[in-house]
């Protein structure tokens, strides 16, 4: 089975469905989101979209409120394709323990959804996620999925390598290759159990090669469409691999065992 690993709700949900049916992907893990650059028509309509991501990643995502909306988009979509998309639920950071507790319980378990993401902590702010890894844990090991890309520092990779030793049975995927900072999010996730590494928006085709080599095991494949194609993003995966286990785990069979769906 095909599985991309990173991909967020489009609107229409139907032109996903065709993306993924172009790229031969059985399935996707989807995240909610507030952003939908896919609606833009022109360059000013695409950095309005792109203002409500940066605040997003900047963290200034505000209150539980405010990923509602998003979150009503996601329920629709896996309504609507619920053997194409497998839900994950991003949710608030800088909440008190007691409370995160209550959301991954009532709004990820809640909903049926199989994981937690995509996470987007402030830059210097990785720390925030630990609350979020306390409730994966005592709900099942949840996977969690944080945002690895620009703004992420390279700090923060660190304190996320730190944080998935605490919590050993959680898996802790790092997104987009970990940005500019891939050789250091190669060597953390290398030397990290449970932790894993998805290959999206890689910014060279050397650095999908030498993650798949290093973590054969721990390295997943995603489109972060719709900001990434999943055609592309597989056709990479595959330009750097020969036929066989190693391509077969890097396409879906490793998220696959992670979800308890292989």
């Amino acid at each position: 089975m095909i599985i991309d690993a990173h991909s967020h709700v489009h609107d229409p949900v139907e032109a996903h469905v065709g993306l993924l049916e172009e790229a031969g992907a059985d399935r996707a893990v989807l995240f909610a989101t507030r952003p939908h650059p896919e609606r833009a028509g022109d360059l000013a309509s695409l950095r309005r979209e792109m203002a409500v991501l940066e605040k997003a990643l900047g963290g200034r995502a505000g209150t539980v409120e405010a990923y509602r909306g998003a979150w009503r988009e996601l329920d629709a979509a896996l309504a609507a394709y619920p053997d194409r998309f497998i839900g994950f639920l991003s949710v608030p950071l800088g909440l008190g323990a007691e409370e995160t507790a209550a959301i991954v319980e009532q709004e990820v378990l809640g909903r049926g959804l199989r994981g937690i993401g995509e996470l987007t902590p402030p830059p210097g702010g990785a720390a925030l996620v630990e609350p979020v890894l306390r409730a994966a844990a005592d709900q099942g090991r949840l996977p969690v999925v944080v945002h690895g890309s620009a703004p992420t520092t390279a700090d923060d990779l660190t304190t996320l390598a730190t944080l998935a030793g605490r919590y050993p049975g959680v898996p802790l995927v790092v997104s987009q290759l970990g940005g500019q900072h891939w050789m250091q999010a190669v060597e953390l996730v290398r030397d990290t159990p449970n932790m894993y590494l998805e290959l999206s928006t890689a910014n060279v085709v050397l650095a999908v090669r030498v993650a798949i080599k290093e973590i054969p095991d721990r390295t997943l494949f995603g489109s972060d469409a719709p900001y990434g194609d999943p055609v592309l993003a597989r056709a990479l995966v595959e330009r750097v691999t020969s036929p066989g286990d190693v391509r077969d785990l890097v396409l879906g069979g490793t998220i696959a065992e992670l979800l308890g769906s292989g």
